[in-house]
């Protein structure tokens, strides 16, 4: 294991607004923050959103310098992108900011019912030939119509056409209604929403901005579970 991972993981322990639960810790009592996010981590009531497979954070730091009346946590097992997120969270001194190191597998266990008010899933690994893994599965899509509160949103921003079209595909299935899509974010979607919408599509995460140099097309679709 390089230095930089060995520095990172270490000053990920030091970090307030950084939790590395166990695996044991997780199967056996959940998280001990599950339900009371707000109460006890952010100490305040406002709508709390996760960023799911969040790597470096940009789209939680972002969000939470766009809509600092939100609370964000970003939810990656990689502890050294997580590092980046919450180091760059610290140096702006954004109170509203938290991360897990931890499976996304895991968040029954670390979010209660109806606690969460909006999931973002930010170019997701589109899992190819396995798409039970996929965090727009059936299996994904009934955990998370736990943890949100009813009207709750989805927002799915990809670079992968299987994943976009797999999760219409779900969302028909389903008959789940759909706030806004487009295949073609850049093209399509940031001429026809307000400014405020603009500033949120144009948040580019370290994956994005190589997809984007590589010609990529990015879709995007926002929906609730119930």
């Amino acid at each position: 294991m390089g230095k930089n991972k060995l520095s990172r993981f270490a000053e990920n322990s030091t970090f307030a607004h950084v939790l590395q639960p166990s695996f044991t810790e997780l199967v056996e009592n959940g998280l001990a923050l599950r339900g009371k996010w707000n109460a006890d981590f952010f100490e305040r009531d406002a709508p709390l959103v996760l960023e799911l497979g969040c790597g470096g954070g940009e789209y939680t730091v972002g969000l939470a310098q766009l809509q600092p009346q939100k609370n964000y946590i970003g939810v990656d097992i990689k502890g050294a992108r997580i590092w980046r997120g919450a180091r760059t969270a610290k140096e702006l001194g954004l109170a509203n900011v938290g991360f897990i190191r931890t499976h996304v597998d895991h968040i029954l266990k670390c979010f209660g019912p109806q606690e969460v008010d909006e999931i973002w899933l930010t170019f997701s690994d589109p899992q190819i030939g396995k798409a039970r893994k996929r965090l727009t599965s059936p299996l994904f899509l009934d955990r998370y119509k736990q943890i949100l509160k009813p009207g709750g949103l989805i927002h799915l921003k990809t670079d992968s056409p299987l994943l976009y079209e797999y999760t219409l595909e779900q969302i028909a299935e389903r008959e789940l209604p759909i706030h806004e899509q487009s295949a073609n974010v850049y093209a399509d979607l940031v001429l026809r929403v307000s400014v405020e919408e603009q500033a949120v599509m144009n948040i580019r995460t370290f994956y994005e901005q190589m997809w984007l140099a590589e010609g990529r097309t990015i879709h995007y679709v926002r929906f609730g579970v119930q």
